[in-house]
Parts: C-alpha cells; sequence; structure tokens
C-alpha cells in the first residue's frame, strides 16, 4: 500500500495501555467494594460493630 492509501484506513481496535489500566483499576475497585460490604455485614451479623 501506498503512502495515500494508508492515510484513508479507518477502523479497528486500539487498546492502549491506558485503557486497558482504566478496565483494571475500575474491575479492582468493585473487588474492593464487595470484599468491603461483606466484612461489614459480618462484623454486623457477629455483634462486632464499632459504636
Amino acid at each position: 500500500m501506498s503512502k495515500e492509501e494508508l492515510t484513508l484506513v479507518y477502523g479497528g481496535w486500539d487498546f492502549s495501555a491506558t485503557l486497558l489500566n482504566a478496565i483494571v483499576k475500575g474491575i479492582t475497585s468493585i473487588y474492593d467494594i464487595g470484599r468491603r460490604m461483606g466484612s461489614a455485614l459480618v462484623r454486623y451479623k457477629t455483634g462486632n460493630v464499632c459504636r
């Protein structure tokens, strides 16, 4: 392909490091929220709650 033809190519997926990092951080945040909620439920159920 010539340079002119290459400039006309459009589309496709582009996974950058920034996008991948954002996805991983989102999954990690959801996991941390679930872990904290589970821990809070266990503490509430056992009666070990700070008042």
